[in-house]
């Protein structure tokens, strides 16, 4: 046991914040606290955090995840939980690489050997998908997930929604499996109808057909509909997700590890979800670390059932050359066979991250900015 002895964050392209704790006896370890277009909120934080736990026992991790959530007062929310999941998966990381084991095996060890994937199609407004689904087909999915709509009006025409049953179909018809995200974009009134369409065609899974701060209209949709419903990018702990699964109204749970306070809490918040029988995809269109890290989670949990990889997805070709093969010293760990990567195999999370590129890109890395979808008479609509 040694005490941490320093905390580091670095901002990298293309929306990233990477952590790194090392603790005096030089051991080392890394955590992301990526939150999408928050990043220098999540930074202050940071900040407050490292002068505070600097010092603390680095092996002790619960003790200081405990010490962030009930000695703050205000407890929770993404900033917070950013910030913690940072420190968090570094914490892990740290501990695993100085016992020199994989990290799954401080989670109790493996219930599988290779770990089911999918990825992004289709972009911001959904388009050309036939075309970027053989390209995934090609890398080795077997599953992709493409958001539904573009932005659409409270109560819109029911033309509008046409067309994503037009893309759905399209994808099945080339063997891929397709989870449907609404992204929080669709109201009630559209999003009971645009479930109904999509159902005969069979998507994976429906992803926030209304946002979670509706858990009334998410009841009432599930009453509705035969495709399983998913949610969960925008609840940052257990007891966020404890009323959806009191009231039976979600399939599929998709805490961001990046964003929920961690390795400690996915774990936690997926062991009440088990009592349900409610399985876990982790939402993850963020970095390598992040993706890492929920590779170690998968290897160690068995209603885990497919995980998110941000290879390729749009936010990344919009900065250019960086995606989650950049900041690793093998990029091969990432490959996609039959729609599953492998378990990583190495100390740790299991990728050895490239120091070197992160504090390069960290120098002049600017913060990213959240998108805006406006209607077409200047109102805001959801992105």
């Amino acid at each position: 046991m040694a005490p941490i002895a320093s905390i580091e964050y670095f901002r990298v392209l293309p929306r990233w914040l990477f952590v790194k704790v090392c603790d005096l006896e030089g051991n080392y370890g890394w955590g992301e606290a990526t939150l999408e277009g928050h990043s220098l909120a999540v930074e202050g934080c940071l900040d407050t955090m490292i002068a505070r736990f600097v010092g603390y026992e680095a092996d002790d991790i619960e003790h200081l995840w405990q010490s962030v959530y009930r000695l703050s007062f205000y407890r929770g929310g993404p900033v917070i939980q950013s910030a913690l999941s940072g420190i968090d998966i570094a914490l892990w990381d740290l501990k695993a690489r100085r016992l020199n084991v994989p990290l799954y095996q401080l989670l109790g060890g493996r219930v599988r050997n290779k770990v089911r994937v999918y990825a992004w199609i289709g972009g911001d407004r959904p388009r050309d998908v036939e075309v970027a689904a053989k390209e995934r087909l090609a890398q080795g999915f077997k599953a992709i997930k493409m958001n539904a709509t573009e932005g659409t009006e409270w109560l819109d025409s029911p033309e509008t929604l046409k067309s994503a049953v037009e893309r759905l179909k399209t994808v099945k018809a080339l063997g891929l499996d397709a989870g449907i995200d609404f992204h929080g974009r669709i109201h009630k009134p559209m999003a009971k109808q645009l479930a109904k369409a999509l159902e005969p065609y069979g998507p994976l899974f429906i992803e926030e057909p209304l946002l979670s701060e509706h858990p009334e209209g998410i009841k009432q949709l599930s009453k509705l509909t035969t495709c399983p419903i998913a949610l969960g990018e925008r609840l940052y702990s257990r007891w966020d997700f404890k009323p959806f699964l009191q009231d039976s109204s979600v399939d599929i749970i998709q805490p961001d590890i990046a964003h929920c306070g961690g390795l400690s809490e996915l774990k936690k918040i997926a062991t009440m979800a088990e009592a349900y029988d409610v399985g876990v995809a982790p939402h993850c269109p963020l970095g390598p670390i992040a993706l890492a890290a929920c590779m170690q989670f998968a290897m160690s949990t068995p209603n885990f059932v497919i995980q998110e990889m941000s290879v390729g997805i749009h936010y990344n070709l919009e900065a250019g050359e960086y995606d989650i093969t950049n900041y690793v010293k093998d990029a091969s760990v990432w490959d996609v066979k039959e729609g599953y990567v492998e378990g990583l195999k190495g100390m740790g999370l299991g990728i050895e991250v490239d120091e070197e590129e992160v504090r390069r890109v960290a120098a002049t890395a600017a913060p990213w900015k959240v998108k805006e979808f406006m209607g077409p008479d200047g109102g805001i609509q959801e992105w």
